[in-house]
This record gives structure tokens, sequence and C-alpha cells, in this order.
């Protein structure tokens, strides 16, 4: 018998818990909706923050791609399936021969660049699609004019060096670089969408962390819910009090 009366006991204090956690996040909920405007002015001011960062703080970067095509051919001037898969194959090896020193300086000294080794390679990208003997060259740089000129520079100079290494026949222009008319880099639109979640997310948390940390006991309920006591009486308001309280609910409702 005392063990099922101590079992009862505890369903019903797990019960109380229980509810005393929906209560807590309805609480939080409530908090939350109350200062939805702050919330949301927070998230906007935010957003402009990083739009105005992005624009004054940050240099646009353009890229300008420019594709070749390399293919091994027999001295017959026939083009075979040996072939095919040999320049496959070799696709990896093209792409570092145009990253050489070799092409780049050659592209410096081609257009007089102020550019070292180093800092040209950190400009350009050489990439290949899967399967197929097609590299593009893309060079990212702060001048459109500038990307552009560099990227059929270095496809010129590269295809010169791959044919003398490689001592193949066919390096073909796929596609020239073109001037482009907008900017790679950085996107404001996705910056002004992560500044406004991060003025939200900053937001939320400052005032769930002021309401959580306010232990202050406000309303009789609240007397008996954390304090485990019951309320014999209440003390009323003076006219003070009251009127100091029409003031504050004045102003509520003005900023509402």
């Amino acid at each position: 018998m005392h063990s099922v009366g101590r079992e009862d006991k505890m369903e019903q204090q797990n019960l109380q818990d229980n509810t005393d956690i929906e209560i807590d996040v309805l609480e939080l909920f409530h908090v939350l909706l109350n200062k939805f405007w702050i919330i949301l002015l927070a998230g906007i001011i935010a957003g402009l923050a990083f739009i105005g960062g992005t624009i004054l703080f940050i240099t646009p970067q353009y890229e300008s791609t420019t594709k070749m095509y390399v293919l091994s051919k027999q001295d017959n001037n026939t083009l075979t399936q040996q072939d095919m898969q040999t320049s496959l194959s070799l696709t990896k090896d093209y792409a570092e021969l145009i990253k050489s020193r070799t092409v780049t300086e050659g592209v410096i000294a081609q257009l007089n660049l102020d550019l070292t080794h180093e800092e040209l390679l950190k400009k350009m990208a050489v990439d290949s699609a899967t399967d197929t003997r097609i590299l593009s060259i893309t060079v990212t740089d702060a001048d459109p004019y500038e990307a552009c000129k560099i990227a059929n520079a270095i496809r010129d100079v590269a295809a010169n060096h791959i044919k003398n290494v490689m001592d193949i026949d066919a390096v073909n222009v796929v596609e020239t670089a073109n001037i482009p008319d907008q900017q790679s880099s950085p996107s404001i639109s996705k910056n002004g969408i992560t500044g406004v979640l991060l003025g939200v997310l900053l937001s939320v948390a400052i005032i769930l962390i002021a309401y959580i940390s306010n232990d202050t006991v406000k309303t009789q309920e609240d007397v008996e819910k954390y304090l485990g006591l019951s309320v014999l009486g209440t003390i009323p308001l003076t006219e003070t009090d009251r009127k100091k309280k029409k003031k504050k609910q004045k102003k509520a409702r003005g900023r509402r």
C-alpha cells in the first residue's frame, strides 16, 4: 500500500514538473511575442548595417572565364579512340601546366602586371568538367577589364606551353573570356539576409537571458508556483501607484 502511494505521488510530481515546463515555454513564447517589434527592428538594423558595410568596405570582385580544348593527334592527322582516352587522362597534367611558373611569368611580362607568380595564382582557378577535355580558366579581379585581359592571356600563353611540353598539335579555344558586367562577390543580398538573421537571433537571446535572469516575483501566481506558498492577502495600490501604473500603460500603448 505504501509503495502504491509513493508511486502515485511520484506520478503527480512528474505531471506537475511537465506542466511547469510547458508553462515556462509558453511564457517564453509570450515574452518574445510581446517584444516582436524590438526583434524585427533589430533584424532590420543589423541587415542594413551588413549591407552598408558590404558596399562601403568590401571591394567588389569580378570573374572572367575562358575555355580551351586540348586534344592529342597522331602524325597522320586522324583522331582515334586512344587519342581521346589519352587526352582525357592528361587533363590534370594540363591544368598543372597552366598554373606553372612559366605560364604565370609569361603573362606577367606580356601584360606588364605588377604581380608576383604567387599573387597571380591566387587570382586564377583552373577547372575541368568530369569526363571532358575542356579546361576552364577563371580569373578574379577588382577590375572587370583586367580580369578578362588576364584570362585570355593565360589561355594563349598556356596553349603554347602545353604544345611544347606535351608535344601535341591541337589546343583550341572553346570560349573567349568576356568582360563581366556583374560582380561575383560579395553578395549584397546574401550578406543582408545574414545580418537580419544575426540581428534577430542576438535580440532573441538578449531578451530571453534578461527574462530568465530576472527572478523578481511579480504576481500572486508566481508566489504559489515558485515558492509553493499560499497568498493570504494583497495590498491595494495607493492613488500614487495607480497614477504611475496608468502612465506606464499609456506609454506602452503609445509605443505600440
